[in-house]
């Protein structure tokens, strides 16, 4: 890794660990609730402690007066969910472009397993030798998702992350696989961070116990949007996911600590 990769990497993360709100959403689902007002948003999320935050490159100038002195990383490929099919991600921006944009680190998705995967091989490949020459950290977002494929085996997501870094990047996200145990499998897969996904919101103990389990099984944190953005506070679920991750409290006392009621 050379040395502004490295710095850059540090720019998203605290001491090895990651906490990012990913807000490019807008593409896949549209203008949803948390999204419409994306500088309020990052905000309050990069106050809660959020490490950094993401979006699609066109977001660019919104994030930067709002986003506290916190990391910024570049989505690099998307779809939507009203066309022919949502696994089906296309570019959507270059390692260069990303740069423009003032990124701290570019991400890029995908599903391993799906029908769209051979292509999706050779964009992060490619996304992985441009970020190389200039510096610049990739998060590759590697699901086991596609025909026949559980998306939540520990099997599966294990394949899945060590793509990732076959391919050269430097971060991955995939999915929990469920329980502390499974995972452990997952990120024993690969020498890199690991980051897990949030996934469609289930409520705030829900969420923080994956969030507790995933790092009990050595991974480096979670790039979790949907739970956060659309959360009615999302500045009280960042610091309790955060507190999580950066200081090693359990779920209860997360929520204690952020003032959020306890709930199972």
């Amino acid at each position: 890794m050379n040395a502004g990769t490295r710095a850059r990497l540090d720019r998203i993360g605290t001491d090895g660990r990651y906490l990012v709100v990913p807000m490019d959403h807008g593409i896949t689902l549209g203008a949803v609730r948390g999204l419409k007002d994306i500088e309020s948003t990052i905000d309050a999320v990069t106050r809660g402690g959020a490490d950094c935050v993401l979006t699609q490159k066109g977001i660019a100038p919104r994030v930067h007066p709002n986003k506290n002195g916190k990391g910024y990383v570049v989505h690099l490929n998307g779809s939507t969910v009203i066309g022919p099919d949502s696994d089906d991600k296309r570019l959507t921006g270059t390692v260069e472009e990303a740069v423009r944009a003032g990124a701290d680190a570019v991400s890029f998705h995908i599903n391993v397993g799906s029908n769209y995967e051979p292509k999706q091989i050779e964009g992060l490949a490619r996304v992985a030798d441009d970020a190389d020459r200039l510096g610049m950290p990739v998060l590759a977002m590697t699901y086991a998702r596609g025909p026949g494929v559980d998306e939540h085996d520990a099997q599966a997501l294990g394949h899945a992350v060590r793509l990732g870094e076959e391919l050269g990047a430097d971060l991955i996200k995939t999915a929990y696989s469920g329980d502390a145990e499974s995972f452990a499998h997952v990120v024993e897969s690969t020498r890199l961070p690991v980051v897990i996904a949030g996934g469609a919101p289930e409520g705030d103990h829900a969420t923080l116990t994956a969030v507790r389990g995933a790092m009990d099984a050595g991974a480096a944190g979670v790039s979790m949007g949907r739970s956060i953005f659309q959360h009615d506070d999302p500045e009280a679920i960042t610091s309790a996911v955060s507190a999580v991750i950066h200081d090693d409290a359990s779920a209860d006392d997360a929520l204690d600590r952020a003032g959020l009621s306890v709930e199972i």
